[in-house]
């Protein structure tokens, strides 16, 4: 451990920061001390020749590291220039990337109840990742499984659903109730981009394989204050078209119980009561149908087959292009906010006149008379705007009215035009929609080449909320 003391001493003392001070960083910071020395006794009691052939062995080590401390001398001049900022964000989003940036969305907390931040898809890499650095082998065999191909893993058993606060499509299900049948369970919540492309999929597993022995339940586990509504959460079942058992985890009591950090969540468990396999975040479909056809087969189903679902999404559930998607998941209350550039900065909880500034790519201003609280931006009077740099193929805005509930107009616009055909499932090509209900509105979608462009929503009237960018 003390052979590489930044890497390691740099995330404990991480997680210390964003978490802040329990008994497991505690013990982290002991381990780490105890670690470091042990390999200083080690050094002295080897003697002086053992040492000096110990630094001769460690040339190479040097000069990697004053080549890595040119390089971020560089970095911290490029910075200081502005230059980082189209290039870092053109290092591909897809992958945001970093195993650093990883860890700052896997460990980011709430300081309230609420859940951590719903970037499920880096948190899975980053899992993937920290496994990979404690396994040399794994590692030397690129990520691969242990062997045993075809095998799933025992997990831990499925643990109780007693917290739920309410019952969408089904009576109450128990965990003891469902033995015998393989089960699905998805952690979701209704404004969640990610969620929202991932329901087809659940929602066809569930239609296909009913007969056949599979219990899909939907755990929606809200983000926001206004997802603990019930009727916005029977609106949007709706909506989505989910006929399966959805839990109402208002508390986070089922959460927690599944040690769950991320939407959308997948937990695949067998007949047993068993969890044998789990994903985080979009995408491995494929993956995750052969898992539920191995768990049918293992509860004695017939003619399960091979064969795997065929989705055509549209709207919001259409999947991303991931490959062109290279600005972040971005909210609007101070709580979570980064890259704002108003000049002045978020004044908290109190009204005040903001000026947009020009935005660089990934940054966003507002215009008019806002009052900035930790979750939202709401609009005070009318024609007031929220501009933002982006470069994505789709750009989503969660939104709701104001607390009278009044529709609020909008006009949204790509580098002062209205979108045309770039516009969204809640826009028309002249750019102009209304929020009506509190949930994520897709506003752009484009075709062809994507590039950066300035997005800009103006709206009408005064009252409207404004949560979270999130892009595809």
């Amino acid at each position: 451990m003390g052979a590489v003391p930044g890497p390691i001493l740099g995330l404990i003392l991480t997680g210390a920061a964003l978490q802040g001070a329990n008994a497991q960083t505690t013990l982290l910071l002991l381990a780490y001390a105890a670690g470091a020395a042990t390999s200083l006794a080690l050094a002295l009691l080897a003697g002086g020749k053992v040492f000096a052939a110990m630094r001769r062995s460690l040339g190479a080590g040097e000069w990697i590291r004053r080549g890595l401390g040119a390089a971020v001398l560089v970095a911290v001049v490029a910075i200081s220039f502005g230059l980082d900022t189209g290039f870092l964000a053109r290092l591909s989003y897809a992958s945001t990337a970093s195993l650093e940036e990883r860890l700052m969305g896997a460990l980011r907390l709430s300081a309230t109840e609420q859940p951590p931040a719903q970037n499920a898809d880096n948190n899975e890499a980053l899992a993937r990742d920290l496994a990979m650095m404690a396994n040399p082998a794994m590692m030397a065999a690129g990520g691969a499984a242990p062997a045993g191909e075809g095998t799933l893993p025992v997990e831990g058993m499925m643990p109780s659903l007693a917290g739920a606060t309410g019952w969408l499509n089904s009576p109450p299900l128990t965990a003891e109730g469902l033995r015998g049948k393989a089960v699905l369970v998805d952690f979701w919540t209704y404004s969640c981009i990610n969620c929202i492309r991932a329901i087809p999929y659940v929602r066809a597993w569930a239609e296909k394989y009913q007969d056949k022995g599979l219990v899909v339940i939907g755990v929606h586990a809200p983000e926001f204050a206004f997802e603990r509504n019930i009727d916005n959460v029977k609106k949007a079942v709706a909506d989505l078209q989910i006929t399966y058992p959805v839990a109402i985890d208002n508390s986070y009591a089922i959460w927690r119980a599944f040690n769950n950090r991320y939407w959308p969540a997948h937990y695949f468990i067998d007949a047993e009561g068993r969890i044998r396999h789990h994903h985080f975040g979009e995408g491995e479909y494929d993956q995750s149908e052969k898992v539920i056809q191995q768990l049918l087969a293992e509860a004695g189903a017939k003619d399960v087959g091979g064969g795997l679902v065929s989705i055509s999404a549209s709207g919001a559930e259409a999947a991303a292009d991931m490959k062109d998607v290279l600005s972040p998941e971005t909210y609007v209350g101070y709580e979570r906010a980064d890259n704002f550039v108003s000049p002045g900065d978020a004044v908290h909880d109190a009204a005040h006149t903001y000026q947009a500034g020009t935005p660089r790519l990934n940054e966003w201003g507002l215009s008019g008379d806002w009052t900035i609280s930790p979750e939202s931006a709401a609009l005070d009077a009318a024609d007031g705007a929220i501009t933002y740099r982006f470069h994505a193929r789709d750009l989503h805005l969660v939104l709701g009215p104001g607390a009278d509930g009044k529709p609020v107009r909008f006009r949204v616009t790509i580098d002062g035009a209205a979108p045309g055909t770039a516009h969204g499932s809640d826009t028309d090509a002249e750019g102009q929609g209304v929020v009506t209900g509190q949930r994520l509105y897709q506003l752009i979608r484009q075709s062809g080449t994507i590039a950066d462009h300035t997005f800009e929503i103006r709206f009408l009237d005064p009252g409207v909320q404004a949560f979270a960018f999130t892009f595809g």
